[in-house]
């Protein structure tokens, strides 16, 4: 298979020679990864290419590709196109995608459904923005515990195509409440015609409800091995499905927003090359503004011990190292937690386990860097004596604070995202500049407080 970059000069050399047969047969064989990335690498020829994709092939791109392709595309389209394309895809996917749109647009696209699609998808968009709902598809094989294995076969058989996937079959009452889910390996492995759907019932099926939130799917995913689970409202009421390939898109998107809030900003709602840069800006002045305010903090403590730094101006050389040691173990207690959290390895309830796992941990790093400090203070004196007849209370005093500040930095970065996520918020919200702001001011405190203790009487 040819790599990206083969493909797109095999296709420029095609339109250059206006060989859009030879271009059709070509692209239709690709992946549709492939073709997609060929779209997003030459945007102007988007609707050309689109346009010579087999259709269930083009619904297929039309999917994976960028919202801001999708968009282009929408407005692109010959009506006829439009209306089969929006008619055909998955209402989960058609539900995503008009989430996105303006609310115009949205109006649209929705005049171009025929009723049945138009019902489902209102329905769908009247579920809460970051609820299961909106993710389920109504698209699924759903049969009665009385049927033969053989009557189920053949209801699969008539309907699977229009089902968003098969591997797994519903198992529902007369009033369309969840009994159970059976996977057609089961069906496949049995005397069709002597074997009952109600025979192959164990009842442990694990189902989501349509209020929960869209973040908790991945877990149960994860956790029981499913490709597909089934949606049911508070009465048990099969309402639809979610598939794998949902809780993957899921997954990504909260990563990409989750990386972007511990970098010190608002999650962007689209690529980055998408964004305004107004909206770019509201993005991340918010944070920049909280953080600045914070830094004042430091500035405020800095002018408390004036005298101190005036009396031992050397005790202001070390300043960046203290307050970036501390900054830098509370960004890495930080990221370690959130990442956690996120993976379901550690919940609010474990807060002690890791509190007393951090102090030990602190202390150890801070030990290590104190040891190393101290030194390379003793042998700097000797070679070039910048710290005067006490540098080994300077050293003393910076060693100290080390630990100090890489303790309180690992306890600070590791018990905010708790904190948060107890108070309802994002724990990726305790981003690394937060923690770090933070701890400068606390690590100034600490400092010339060891300095106060050691030097006093001597150098203060």
């Amino acid at each position: 298979m040819e790599d990206i970059d083969a493909t797109i000069e095999r296709v420029k050399k095609l339109i250059e020679l206006d060989a859009w047969v030879e271009i059709r047969e070509y692209i239709n064989d690709l992946n549709i990864s492939d073709v997609a990335e060929l779209i997003n690498e030459m945007p102007t020829h988007t609707l050309a290419f689109f346009q010579q994709l087999d259709f269930q092939r083009a619904l297929a791109v039309f999917r994976i590709l960028d919202l801001s392709v999708q968009e282009d595309l929408l407005k692109l389209l010959p009506s006829n196109i439009l209306v089969q394309l929006l008619n055909d895809l998955p209402p989960d996917d058609r539900t995503a995608l008009l989430s996105d749109l303006k609310s115009s647009v949205v109006k649209e696209i929705i005049k171009h459904l025929n009723p049945e699609e138009r019902k489902i998808t209102l329905s769908l968009l009247g579920y809460p923005e970051e609820s299961v709902g909106r993710l389920m598809t109504p698209d699924y094989i759903d049969v009665e515990p009385h049927w033969t294995v053989e009557q189920v076969l053949t209801y699969i058989r008539d309907y699977g195509k229009s089902s968003e996937t098969i591997d797994v079959i519903y198992v529902t009452d007369e009033n369309g409440k969840l009994i159970d889910d059976v996977r057609i390996r089961d069906f496949l492995l049995v005397d069709p015609k002597t074997t009952k759907v109600e025979d192959l019932i164990d009842g442990r099926y694990i189902s989501l409800n349509v209020n929960d939130d869209q973040k908790e799917t991945m877990s149960v995913f994860q956790m029981n091995n499913r490709v597909a689970l089934p949606v049911v409202d508070d009465k048990n009421v099969l309402l639809g499905i979610i598939t794998i390939d949902d809780v993957l898109w899921v997954a990504e998107e909260e990563y990409a927003e989750d990386i972007q809030m511990i970098g010190g900003m608002e999650a962007l709602d689209e690529p980055y090359l998408d964004v305004t840069l107004i909206q770019l800006y509201k993005k991340r002045i918010i944070w920049l503004i909280i953080l600045f305010f914070g830094e004042l903090l430091t500035i405020t403590a800095m002018t408390n011990f004036q005298n101190e730094i005036a009396k031992v101006v050397i005790l202001a050389t070390f300043i960046p190292l203290i307050i970036s040691s501390g900054g830098n173990s509370g960004s890495q207690a930080a990221s370690l937690i959130i990442q956690a959290m996120a993976l379901d390895e550690i919940n609010i309830k474990d807060w002690w386990r890791i509190m007393r796992r951090e102090i030990f941990s602190g202390l150890l790093l801070g030990s290590t860097l104190c040891v190393i400090s101290f030194s390379v203070i003793t042998c700097w004196h000797f070679v070039s004596p910048a710290f005067g007849d006490h540098y080994l209370l300077i050293a003393l005093v910076v060693g100290c604070s080390l630990i100090g500040v890489v303790l309180w930095g690992t306890l600070m970065g590791s018990m905010l995202p708790l904190l948060l996520k107890r108070l309802g918020a994002d724990p990726a919200a305790s981003s690394t500049p937060f923690v770090a702001t933070l701890v400068d001011v606390t690590g100034l405190l600490i400092y010339f407080s060891f300095a106060t203790i050691f030097l006093k009487g001597v150098l203060l």
